[in-house]
């Protein structure tokens, strides 16, 4: 369990976010092996149903997850407060509602996708092997929520180490049956989803395992677990925003693949692309944010409102360097980097298109993230939202769908930056002026007064 309210900040934040960051790349390898199997086995049909699949999968995990958000904060608060037994039961909490969360979820998505599919107008040929990946990938969302969950609580606590590891194995996994099930055995995105499934089984699995000999404090034990209602409000409380917000981030991508549609499935296949290639440096920014947000959430019950400030401003250090190294590589050798995923020719030149308009902007996101993961950690959740939406469903997707009227494809791809320049500036605003530092946890003071008095020593 670390202790992010006593130590030097950069150096604190930069090794808690490493594991996070390397963890987050592991993810996305998932998406990434996936989709250069299908597209080098499969071809851009395959490519344009994955890519399809992904904004719908979101939509329907970001809410529970985005919920998850708002008990890591908690967590951490607590944590910082030394108020130990209230973490004992928010881990309770959370892992029973993921558990019903991934089951609700798995029957809502798999019943729901086949309309989705049509609605968004996704070319006639790309439809079945998009219903055929979702209706599998799906079967494994209690897997990834109690995955999910698991890394969250870790993280609450100022653990970032264990969830890499178990992220590593998880991957290594995924790679391997990837290989197995599309280049052996020839299942097509049948295998690139059921690969998936498997991993994401063991890796959560394993965590249990190992947290129960390891973790008294915050393992599985399903007889033992309860579900505390004060506790679940207050994380509902400080999730819910999130949980709405990425709910509707979710939406509006799956109302920008409904343009993207519109040209095609090579333009489809392109975006699908620089969407898995694009994940990387947002996931840096992401992984980031989710360091700031335990590191603020434990000052902030530790009543250390300076050190809150550089922690935010070493961040917003790091992640911008690394940011403009990422753009400067994308910028300079794109075409090497997308030809990993698909040789057609006329697919990669739409790719190459869409990075040489959006790569600049990385600065922009990262920003945007570490803002909203500061005051995150606050619990100061309810602005962020709105930010995100205002960016997303009045500036982002309305300017894309003018702009690709006049200008074609190229239109749809300048929305991205505008949206996040928009984001990053709401919350920029919120930081520098608004009431964020108040949005602390409620913590019961004759609990907390008992508590404290039993850990004295005699």
């Amino acid at each position: 369990m670390k202790d992010f309210t006593q130590g030097k900040i950069f150096k604190q934040i930069f090794y808690f976010a490493i594991p996070i960051v390397f963890s987050s790349l592991l993810q996305q390898l998932y998406s990434i092996v996936d989709s250069i199997f299908i597209g080098h086995y499969v071809g851009k049909e395959g490519l344009a149903a994955v890519g399809a699949s992904f904004p719908l999968i979101f939509a329907l995990v970001s809410f529970v997850i985005g919920i998850a958000s708002g008990t890591t904060v908690v967590i951490s608060q607590y944590t910082g407060a030394k108020h130990m037994s209230s973490v004992r039961k928010a881990v309770d909490t959370m892992y029973i509602f993921m558990f019903f969360g991934g089951i609700i979820l798995t029957i809502v998505g798999i019943a729901i996708s086949p309309s989705i599919f049509r609605l968004i107008k996704l070319p006639e040929e790309v439809i079945p092997v998009a219903i055929e990946y979702i209706s599998i990938y799906l079967l494994g969302n209690v897997f990834f929520f109690g995955f999910a969950g698991t890394n969250a609580i870790l993280r609450g606590i100022g653990d970032s180490k264990t969830p890499f590891y178990f992220t590593l194995v998880a991957t290594l996994i995924n790679v391997f049956l990837d290989w197995l099930f599309i280049a052996v055995f020839g299942m097509g995105v049948r295998g690139a989803a059921l690969g998936t499934v498997i991993a994401q089984a063991g890796a959560f699995l394993t965590a249990i395992l190992y947290l129960n000999r390891t973790h008294e404090l915050i393992g599985l034990r399903i007889k033992q677990l309860v579900f505390d209602m004060k506790i679940f409000k207050e994380s509902l409380r400080i999730g819910l925003p999130t949980g709405v917000q990425q709910t509707f981030v979710s939406l509006g991508m799956i109302a920008l693949f409904s343009i993207v549609n519109g040209f095609g499935t090579d333009v489809v296949a392109a975006y699908s692309i620089t969407l898995r290639i694009e994940s990387i440096p947002l996931m840096l920014s992401m992984s980031f944010a989710a360091a700031i947000a335990p590191f603020v959430g434990q000052n902030i019950g530790a009543n250390q409102m300076d050190r809150v400030i550089k922690g935010y401003r070493s961040t917003l250090l790091m992640t911008n360097i690394i940011s403009l190294l990422i753009s400067l590589l994308f910028l300079s050798f794109p075409r090497l980097i997308i030809q990993a995923f698909t040789s057609d020719v006329h697919v990669i030149d739409i790719a190459v298109e869409y990075m040489y308009i959006v790569a600049p902007f990385y600065i922009i996101f990262s920003t945007m993230f570490v803002l909203t993961g500061t005051l995150r950690g606050a619990g100061a959740t309810l602005v962020p939202m709105f930010s995100s939406l205002l960016a997303l469903w009045v500036f982002r997707i309305p300017v894309s769908y003018y702009l690709s009227e006049s200008m074609g494809r190229s239109g749809i791809w300048w929305g991205v930056p505008i949206g996040w320049t928009i984001g990053m500036l709401i919350s920029y605003f919120y930081y520098k002026f608004g009431n964020w530092k108040n949005s602390r946890v409620k913590i019961d003071p004759i609990l907390f007064e008992a508590e404290t008095t039993q850990s004295v020593p005699d």
